[in-house]
């Protein structure tokens, strides 16, 4: 997932999502961030696992979007972990 981000941030903003939220901006990215956050706690307190997964999925995949805007990536959140 982080490789296809990388090749989008060049992308035409029309034809990548991606490539249109980095146009956009960091406050746009943090926006949605917040955004999936809160839906993620809703799908949690709901116990629906399956909207929880897809919640979860959504803030990953937006937090990888942040990461990339910053020229971090994956590995860099796994070795602070580790």
């Amino acid at each position: 997932m982080a490789a296809t981000i990388e090749s989008r941030k060049t992308a035409p903003p029309e034809s990548s999502y991606v490539a249109g939220l980095l146009k956009k901006g960091e406050n746009a990215i943090l926006k949605k961030i917040g955004e999936e956050a809160t839906e993620t706690v809703m799908a949690a307190k709901d116990g629906d696992k399956l909207s929880l997964v897809h919640e979860v999925a959504d803030l990953w995949f937006h937090c990888l979007v942040l990461l990339a805007s910053r020229g971090l990536g994956p590995q860099d959140v796994l070795s602070e972990l580790e």
